[in-house]
Parts: structure tokens; sequence; C-alpha cells
């Protein structure tokens, strides 16, 4: 019984190792990006995005969800977005303005999620419909410009006229309403928990 348990235990952990080789899998993918091998950072983004559907899959399907995973989990994929971004803005194949839009909405979320934690509780990861949307946006926009990089026959050329600058704009206001729908909710609910303690 006591094997059982050890094994169940390292099983349970898998989901946890692939999101932690998801957040590795960024310094070969920005570097293949940065060097302009843009086939073989499409290809790992693609691992990258079957990686977090088998995680996801095999968290609920076998009930192998954590607290760290909860964590770990939108955290890889924010890590590998936000890099690609930032060489897409070197590269200048995406405007910085809309660069600054993606980085700071996480990074006003982050430490927003850290005072929360330290002045009142425990947060719980529940991502809501529009941040789910505009996750969904940022990796369509990296997958379609390095569609549009690596120069396939019509489908390139498509890809990069979707990116830009409509993709553009819808990822900056889904970054700014999703932002803003954060900082409501979550100042609320720090207003409401100071009323029950005071």
């Amino acid at each position: 019984m006591t094997e059982r348990r050890w094994l169940q235990g390292v099983l349970s952990q898998i989901p946890n190792a692939i999101s932690v080789g998801r957040i590795i899998l960024v310094v070969p993918t920005a570097w293949c990006l940065w060097i302009g091998q843009y086939v073989d950072a499409l290809v790992l983004m693609a691992i990258a995005g079957a990686s977090d559907a088998v995680d996801g899959w095999l968290a609920r399907r076998f009930d192998w969800g954590s607290r760290f995973g909860a964590a770990i989990d939108p955290l890889a994929d924010k890590f590998l977005v936000s890099v690609l971004f930032l060489v897409f803005a070197i590269q200048g194949q995406l405007p910085i303005w809309a660069v600054a839009v993606v980085v700071g909405r996480d990074v006003v979320i982050m430490a927003g999620a850290l005072s929360y934690r330290l002045l009142f509780r425990r947060i719980e990861f529940h991502p809501t419909l529009i941040s789910k949307a505009n996750t969904a946006m940022q990796i369509s926009i990296v997958l379609l410009i390095l569609l549009g990089l690596c120069e396939f026959p019509a489908i390139s050329d498509l890809a990069m006229d979707i990116a830009q600058p409509y993709g553009v704009w819808l990822l900056a206001s889904l970054g700014v309403v999703s932002g803003l729908d954060y900082v409501i909710t979550w100042t609320r609910k720090a207003i409401q928990h100071g009323k029950l303690e005071a």
C-alpha cells in the first residue's frame, strides 16, 4: 500500500514536470527566433502548445491537480509568450507599445496578486473568460507572426496580414480590458475582506 501511494505521488507530479519543461523550452525557442530559424521556433512552439494540452488533460483525467500546478501552468505560458514578444519587438516584428501592454498587464497582475497575498490571504487561481481569451490571442499572434516569418507559400503572407494590424489592435484591446477586469475584481475583494476584518 505504501509503495502504491508513493507511485501515485510520483505520477501525480507528471503535469508539473511537463509545465517546468515548457518553461525550459523557452530558451531554445527564443534562441531559434533570435537567429532566424523560424521553422524550428514554430516546431518548438507547437511542442509547447501540445505539452500545455497534455498536462491539463492529465491533471483533470487522473485528478493530479495541485496548487503548484495551478500556479506554474499559466506562468509557463506567460513566460514563453512574454519572452517571444520581447524578441519580436527587438526585431521590429511587433510595435513596442503593443508589447508594453502585454508585459505591463502581466506585471500589474502579478504585483497585485503578491500584494493581496501578503496583506490578506492565499489566492485561488481561477482565470476569467476574458483572461483566457487574452492568453489565446497572445498565442495566436505569436503563431501568426512565426508563420509569416517562415515564408510558406500563400500561408505566410495571409498570416502576417491578419497579425498586423488587426491582430495587434485586438491583442492590445484584450490586454487592457482583461487587465482592468483583474484590477477591479481583486480591488473589490480586498475592500470586502478589509470590511470583514474591521
